[in-house]
């Protein structure tokens, strides 16, 4: 199976348990790859058999932007969720970062697999 990834993405959004964390926007960077299959768009060259990344990164940092959870496990399971559903992705691996959460540029963050990655 072949890899897209989406690499670095950084969205501001609501999350956290903590009242202040409530108050105010936090980054969190998102490393997303997907499992797809890429053998019909190279051999037509034909955006309509591929994953178009661009439409995937539009809708994550709309859904990124547009929440409030408190846990970034409740985050992550949701944006796997969106990404397998919407665009019919198989294998999803995303890495959260919520940079900072327990001191000054101390990294954080969850690693989540969903769905199987065929061959």
């Amino acid at each position: 199976m072949d890899i897209i990834f989406l690499g670095g993405l950084e969205i501001d959004t609501v999350i956290g348990i903590y009242d202040w964390e409530r108050g105010k926007r936090q980054t969190v960077i998102l490393d997303i790859e997907m499992a797809f299959d890429i053998k019909k768009a190279a051999e037509t060259d034909d955006i309509n058999y591929a994953l178009d990344y661009k439409t995937v990164s539009d809708r994550i940092i709309a859904f990124v932007k547009g929440s409030q959870f408190f846990l970034v496990e409740r985050l992550i399971s949701e944006i796997a969720d969106l990404i397998r559903m919407e665009f019919n992705v198989p294998w999803v691996k995303i890495t959260l970062n919520k940079k900072g959460a327990i001191g000054s540029g101390i990294d954080v963050g969850i690693i989540i697999e969903r769905g199987e990655k065929k061959p």
